[in-house]
């Protein structure tokens, strides 16, 4: 399975401070890598096409709403 990619920046969550300090095992202790951080618990997180919005990138489309078909 690829890493998830941000649709906007095209960075992998390895390559995305905010997931990798998530995921480490002070913040969360449960051995996730960064992209199976991203899968479960990243709300812009698309599974049909591994994309989802990195929080910079989120907030410069701004911030949109919506369910994922």
């Amino acid at each position: 399975m690829n890493d998830p990619i941000c649709i906007n920046c095209g960075k992998a969550p390895h390559a995305l401070d905010e997931y990798v300090e998530a995921c480490s095992d002070e913040n969360d202790g449960r051995g996730l890598t960064p992209a199976e951080y991203v899968r479960v618990e990243e709300g812009t997180y698309n599974p049909r096409n591994g994309h989802f919005y990195c929080t910079p990138c989120y907030c410069d489309v701004g911030m949109p709403l919506g369910v994922a078909p």
